[in-house]
């Protein structure tokens, strides 16, 4: 399913009546839900005098459902109960949590400087990211209040009806809104958006890592290149005084593994500390485990002895006789 975003300052309860109406016609659309534009936070009393700050949502019937957002206790709002439009919220677990209720439902929320406005609580709903992931997740309230209006409208379409539900839901916002600038955004790709900043870091940390490997797979080549030669006679006596294949691979590899695991010493505590400061700006992130560490290292040694073996093996193979012979 795609998600489409359409932008209307000051959008009636009316007006999204006769826009749904409209568009739900087309078989391509399977649902409409209104929103008020952007963000507000405002305070309401609860047990009292306890006052609790939240994040301000006007919807209407259609929303939760419409964004798959789980109930957990309670009901959505709904036409068959005409007191919801003035007098019922529903809110998410990180309100109830705040407002230190045990039983949710049927708990009242005062907005004192509306005239002592009272609503009363019909469901919960599950946490879900409705800011920035950098952020935690803040107590949040939702109203179908009548007299407030709605900013944006969302709208569900089918995958394979994407290009003719376009074109009507423009046929039909701008018969609808003659004056009003048509715009809409792809719920997804505001997502993607969000987090471009993220999304370039990790290309670029991999275009980093691997342009490192590469370059290092290079340096321990010729290395090993130049130290074979370096002792090309020694390993021809060895050969002769009945040293294996095995004996001598190991024994040019094993100065090379013992640098990278020098290097790996130096590295892993400092890619630690730099990641663990990274985690720092996202509230709920995963814990650093020593295994993830481990196995990086020993990719690395595998990555090291490969690179390493090729040239240590045509060494050890070689004619005894060719490296020992008088110059």
């Amino acid at each position: 399913m795609t998600t489409l975003v359409v932008s209307k300052q000051n959008l009636k309860r009316s007006e999204v009546g006769l826009l749904k109406d409209a568009l739900l016609k087309d078989p391509g659309i399977t649902g409409v839900a209104p929103r008020n534009s952007g963000s507000s936070g405002t305070a309401a009393k609860v047990n009292g005098d306890s006052v609790v700050s939240f994040s301000y949502e006007t919807v209407d019937e259609s929303y939760i459902p419409l964004l798959k957002i789980p109930l957990l206790q309670g009901r959505n709002f709904s036409p068959a109960f005409p007191s919801d439009s003035s007098h019922s919220v529903v809110v998410n677990e990180a309100f109830v949590k705040k407002a230190g209720w045990k039983n949710p439902i049927g708990q009242q929320v005062n907005f004192w400087y509306n005239d002592n406005e009272i609503y009363l609580m019909i469901g919960v709903v599950k946490d879900y990211h409705f800011k920035s992931l950098t952020e935690k997740i803040d107590a949040q309230l939702f109203t179908m209040k009548a007299s407030s209006r709605f900013g944006k409208a969302f709208i569900k379409i089918k995958p394979n009806a994407t290009t003719s539900s376009l074109q009507l839901i423009r046929r039909t916002f701008k018969a609808l809104f003659p004056f009003t600038p048509y715009s809409y955004e792809f719920k997804d790709l505001q997502n993607l958006k969000n987090y471009e900043a993220e999304a370039k870091w990790k290309e670029i940390m991999l275009f980093s890592a691997i342009l490192t490997i590469f370059i290092s797979s290079i340096g321990l080549f010729g290395l090993s290149v130049l130290s074979a030669e370096k002792r090309i006679k020694e390993i021809g006596i060895r050969k002769v005084l009945g040293a294996s294949v095995r004996n001598v691979v190991s024994i040019l590899s094993a100065d090379f593994l013992k640098l990278v695991s020098i290097a790996l010493l130096i590295a892993v505590p400092l890619a630690w500390l730099a990641a663990d400061k990274w985690f720092q700006h996202y509230p709920y992130r995963i814990t650093l485990s020593w295994w993830m560490f481990a196995i990086a290292g020993l990719l690395v040694m595998v990555i090291a002895f490969s690179t390493v073996r090729f040239q240590a093996i045509k060494a050890a193979i070689a004619n005894p006789v060719k490296s020992l012979r008088t110059e």
